[in-house]
């Protein structure tokens, strides 16, 4: 055989294995398409390898290991998603994880940061054990649609005043509670700036929008000098060290009697937080019929399961599906190897870690406003015609962002539903494990105000 035979046959076999693993020509799309599907996706999610590190670092954790278990954990993420689900679905650590992480957990309830990550270890081991015995579809498929949607609507709410308050738009008041700045300080101009100029690229549907906002928005502090000029754009890998394993190290204080409590309190909340991205998603893609999620979602559940778990021992908090995925679908992604192109596109950002000194909390605050008002659109599939489930609803939207607690939003909701159920005469409707959730969040709600920092 000659060499040229011998490139060919090569080159044969590897299209003939990408074929039956993603079945790219089967589903109508070709390996050209799926790369610059996934190069779109990476563009329009990578924000997160900047405003992840920011959030957590609020909360005490090394910002350079972050950065490197956020890249991390989307490599593992895509890659399970490509090769269990082969969905063109982008797996990453997500906004409204990492928040609760950071200012409920943490700075909310007093709990290390290192404790509260082995909380996330034991919440992932949970989230797999009810992937793999579908408990999780069964939760999923026993929530009403309009505290389906409400959930994406509370905690869109409450990423985007996350937003507000650190760049300076709102401030605390006495007299008010909250109340709008002052506009005396230049960093929140800054925030100015970067919130006008994103919203106009997305007005102008321009691909990357919330990457090139947030990168002109760091270009500008440098520029006026409220940011420092970076010492470098391409570097080393920073140390994982930090965080690698700390939530392994620290089990022990997890399963202690004090700390039961808190290691429930996160996996109902996280799990409700992260189950509401996903059927966001799913909505959005249009996958669920008949407020029923698919039988392959499963396996975007397994993967999505994964990938928390691997995330958790690199030093990250949950992962979410992103729904910046459907800008690589829209440019004909259909297969998991859209999924497979962001994960090379992750392990490539490893190298880039000295950009993360000009991605200030000014310089994230317009994404974090811009991403919840992406998931506030939901609101438009509750139905505010049937009371009894309108008015958990309302108060999952409401209580969310006003006690800046996603898990004390979502408790009121999922208390007052059976309530209000069993006042219009409907409790039989009512599943079982709505039941058993609105009790678990009772006693919890409770338990909570127990705890050390309350």
């Amino acid at each position: 055989m000659h060499y040229g035979q011998e490139v060919d046959s090569i080159s044969e076999t590897r299209t003939n294995w990408l074929e039956r693993q993603f079945k790219i020509k089967e589903s109508g799309s070709t390996l050209k398409t799926e790369i610059i599907a996934g190069i779109t996706t990476f563009i329009a999610m990578s924000y997160i390898l900047f405003v992840n590190p920011t959030i957590l670092g609020d909360a005490g954790l090394d910002k350079g290991a972050v950065f490197v278990a956020t890249a991390l954990t989307g490599i593992v993420g895509c890659l399970a998603m490509a090769l269990i689900a082969n969905y063109p679905i982008a797996v990453a650590p997500g906004l409204g994880s990492n928040a609760f992480f950071a200012y409920s957990v943490v700075l909310g309830m007093g709990i290390p940061w290192q404790t509260a990550l082995a909380g996330v270890f034991v919440a992932s081991l949970l989230f797999m054990l009810v992937t793999v015995l579908k408990v999780r579809e069964v939760v999923i498929n026993a929530i009403p649609a309009n505290l389906k949607s409400a959930m994406a609507v509370g905690i869109g709410l409450f990423i985007a005043f996350t937003g507000l308050k650190q760049g300076g738009l709102v401030v605390a008041s006495a007299k008010s509670f909250v109340t709008i700045t002052n506009w005396s300080n230049p960093h929140v101009w800054l925030t100015v700036f970067g919130l006008i100029l994103t919203v106009a690229l997305l007005a102008r549907k321009i691909p990357g929008a919330l990457f090139i906002g947030l990168a002109a928005t760091a270009i500008m502090g440098v520029v006026t000098g409220l940011i420092a000029m970076p010492t470098g754009v391409v570097s080393s890998i920073p140390s994982l060290a930090p965080t690698f394993g700390v939530s392994l190290i620290h089990l022990k204080d997890v399963f202690s009697v004090q700390m039961a409590v808190v290691v429930l309190v996160f996996f109902f909340s996280v799990f409700f937080d992260t189950t509401g991205t996903v059927i966001g998603l799913a909505q959005q893609a249009g996958f669920i019929k008949d407020n029923k999620m698919p039988k392959e979602v499963g396996k975007a559940l397994f993967a999505d399961s994964t990938s928390m778990i691997a995330g958790s021992v690199f030093g990250s908090t949950p992962t979410a599906c992103y729904i910046e995925s459907s800008t690589g679908i829209a440019v004909g992604g259909r297969t998991g190897f859209t999924a497979v192109v962001v994960a090379i596109m992750f392990a490539l950002s490893l190298f880039f870690s000295p950009l993360l000194a000009v991605v200030t909390s000014e310089v994230t605050a317009p994404i974090l406003i811009i991403v919840g008002s992406f998931m506030i659109k939901s609101i438009a599939n509750i139905d505010w015609s049937e009371f009894e489930t309108a008015f958990p609803a309302f108060m999952i939207i409401l209580c969310v962002p006003l006690t800046y607690n996603i898990s004390y939003g979502l408790a009121f909701g999922l208390i007052s539903y059976p309530i209000t159920m069993i006042a219009a005469g409907k409790g039989k409707k009512v599943h079982p494990i709505m039941y058993v959730a609105a009790l678990l969040f009772l006693v919890l709600l409770f338990t909570m105000h127990e705890l050390p920092g309350k």
